[in-house]
């Protein structure tokens, strides 16, 4: 069903790219861009489970009375839209290159780091600064920062969390500079 939509997905993002705004891209550049568009899809699902989450914690379990009620509550709903984004990450955007196998444990440890550094500790950083600094209003704020936050998550993802690491060749212990 999924796989449905991001195919669905594409096929409408293809007709815009080439027929709708005539661009020109190599079938590698395109498929490039088709990444980050998935990889930003799989973070609007991410908002928006982290947000049902934070509220089902707040409202539904009650955690909204009790003393960190509000940091739990937003801590317990970004966890489980990590595990969201790692899932879909590793299965549709940072597929595995064919005959590798992923340790999920691993993969799943990186991201998490990787979203907590950029999108909590970078991006409060960055959301102080501008609200408390710049004056930018504290609505608009977040909204600028997810044109920052989202390619340094990307690029953090693509490049470390999901890095695929190729087989070293075997050394059999001869120097292969040597001639006979």
């Amino acid at each position: 069903m999924i796989f449905m939509f991001f195919d669905f997905l594409e096929k409408i993002f293809r007709f815009f790219v080439y027929k709708v705004f005539r661009l020109k891209f190599s079938e590698e550049q395109y498929a490039k861009i088709w990444q980050f568009v998935m990889y930003a899809t799989v973070g609007l699902s991410n908002t928006v489970v982290s947000y049902v989450f934070y509220i089902f914690f707040l409202k539904v379990v009650g955690l909204e009375k009790v003393r960190f009620g509000l940091e739990t509550s937003n801590f317990l709903g970004f966890s489980i839209s990590v595990v969201n984004a790692c899932y879909w990450s590793n299965k549709y955007v940072f597929k595995a290159e064919e005959g590798v196998k992923r340790s999920w444990w691993k993969v799943f440890i990186k991201t998490y780091v990787a979203y907590a550094l950029f999108g909590l500790v970078i991006h409060t950083a960055l959301l102080k600064l501008f609200v408390e600094k710049w004056g930018i209003a504290n609505w608009l704020a977040p909204i600028i920062l997810l044109f920052i936050i989202t390619p340094l998550n990307f690029i953090a993802n693509k490049f470390w969390a999901y890095k695929d690491k190729k087989e070293e060749p075997v050394c059999d212990g001869e120097d292969s500079t040597q001639q006979a």
